[in-house]
């Protein structure tokens, strides 16, 4: 029983940091792994979202309390920036695919990005939605270290944004793949990138597991989208709700 304060004080220091929180999220995201593949790798189930039903949880159970994990977890944020400069690399990556497929990506592009927040919000909109619902759910096909700065630009909730991302990706997955089968689509190029433009980063793991040609595709949609969006949505949105 001598030994328990001490366990106390050690928890309770390892608690204060952010390292409880950080081997929490990585834990949770190995599990998912894990269970993923255990069960077959589910389109509707993907790890990140089983990781962060299983980090709910022990959030939740555990009496840590979100603050003090968010907190924790500032650390792993802080590397959303450095990730969003990293998008520039797929799209370098792919140029060639760009400047040969210029045409229809300069056509697709700007209609499926608009569209892709003009429903979220149009929906929204006719259901009441408040100011701050409209400016979380706006950037939802964004990858998140955009999505992130777009919602906090529009005076969002960065905790609704990305809980509107997960629920994206994930529908995003489903939906291409059901569709691509029922329009017997199977050029890996246009499920691609249809996957990165509408399901960001869920959808890009998604098109690599098809192939790496979906893959590449997947990271030239979502990036694309990533800076068409941060352009010209906050800009859009601003017109047509303006701030009271």
């Amino acid at each position: 029983m001598a030994d328990a304060p001490v366990f106390e004080d050690l928890m309770s220091t390892w608690a204060s940091g952010p390292m409880l929180s950080i081997a929490l999220t990585l834990g949770a995201f190995m599990v998912a792994q894990w269970l993923f593949a255990r069960f077959g790798r589910p389109l509707w189930m993907p790890p990140v979202l089983i990781a962060a039903l299983l980090l709910a949880a022990v959030v939740a159970a555990s009496g840590l309390g979100f603050e003090k994990y968010s907190q924790g977890a500032a650390w792993l944020t802080a590397l959303l920036g450095p990730t969003t400069v990293a998008l520039g690399v797929p799209l370098y990556q792919q140029m060639h695919h760009i400047r040969a497929l210029w045409k229809p990506i300069l056509a697709t592009l700007p209609v499926a990005a608009s569209l892709a927040a003009v429903y979220a919000l149009g929906i929204a909109w006719m259901m009441g939605a408040s100011p701050l619902v409209l400016a979380s759910l706006a950037p939802k096909s964004v990858t998140a270290p955009i999505a992130m700065g777009i919602a906090e630009q529009l005076g969002g909730s960065v905790s609704l944004t990305l809980g509107g991302l997960l629920i994206t990706g994930v529908l995003a997955s489903l939906f291409v793949d059901w569709a691509a089968r029922w329009l017997n689509i199977q050029d890996d190029r246009i499920i691609g990138f249809a996957l990165g433009l509408n399901g960001h980063a869920i959808g890009t793991a998604r098109a690599f597991e098809i192939s790496p040609t979906a893959g590449a595709f997947a990271s030239l949609g979502m990036g694309l989208t990533g800076v068409f969006t941060a352009l010209l949505l906050p800009f859009a949105f601003q017109l047509w709700l303006p701030a009271p």
